[in-house]
Parts: structure tokens; sequence; C-alpha cells
């Protein structure tokens, strides 16, 4: 079993930042892929960022590449979402995610391939 918890959000204008902190434990080993997510009311869950753990390796959806940005603390069991240039469209509650993955399934950071949930997190972004 691994816990996930998510923390980070809040409330900023467009144009902003925000750093989302996903800190895992229990048996963490059995996870090599952590991912974010995001679900806005009335949409479905959608994959944002993915990091193959093992080897640093990351992955984006299209429409955040260049202005989100997954890391990881092996030390501190943590996955960073460095968040900049924040659009009113970025406004979502924002799930971390861990999985024991083949390197493309993390890379297609697609929500039904991750066992292990975290909290969601509140991310808003006004105009």
């Amino acid at each position: 079993q691994v816990q996930l918890v998510a923390s980070g959000g809040g409330s900023v204008q467009a144009g902003g930042s925000l750093r989302l902190s996903c800190a895992a434990s229990g048996y963490t080993s059995s996870s090599n892929c952590m991912g974010w997510f995001r679900q806005a009311p009335g949409t479905e869950r959608e994959g944002v960022a993915s990091i193959y753990t093992s080897g640093g390796s990351t992955y984006y959806a299209h429409s955040v590449k260049g202005r989100l940005t997954i890391s990881q603390d092996n030390a501190k069991n943590t996955v960073y979402l460095q968040m900049t240039s924040l659009k009113p469209e970025d406004t979502a509650t924002y799930y971390c995610a861990a999985a024991r993955l083949p390197t493309n399934w993390c890379a297609s950071i697609w929500p039904s391939r991750f066992g292990y949930w975290g909290q969601g997190t509140q991310v808003t972004v006004s105009s």
C-alpha cells in the first residue's frame, strides 16, 4: 500500500505560480510512476504530468507543457508540481497518484492505470 498526501493548492491570479507537493509513504517501492491529475467540475479527470521515479523521465499533457514542471525529491519521497503562468482554465482539484507501470503507460498519464491516489488539493485561478 502507498499513501499519498497532496498539498499546496490555493487561489492565485492569472499569471501567478503555485507549487503542489505530494508526499508518499508506506510501501513506496511498489510504485515507479507518479502522476498529477486534475478535475474541474463537470469534467473527467485528466492527467497533466508524470514522472518515472526510477530514472526521472518526465511526461506532460500538451495543454500544460512549458508551464508545469514535475520533479521529485527521493530523499523525502515527495513529488512536486511547479505551476507557472497559470490560467483560469487551470482551475481544478489536483490529485497525485502512484502506480507500477511500464514506461509507455507512465507516459500516457491515463488515470485508470494508477492505483494509489491522494486526496485532492484545490487550485483556483482568477482572471
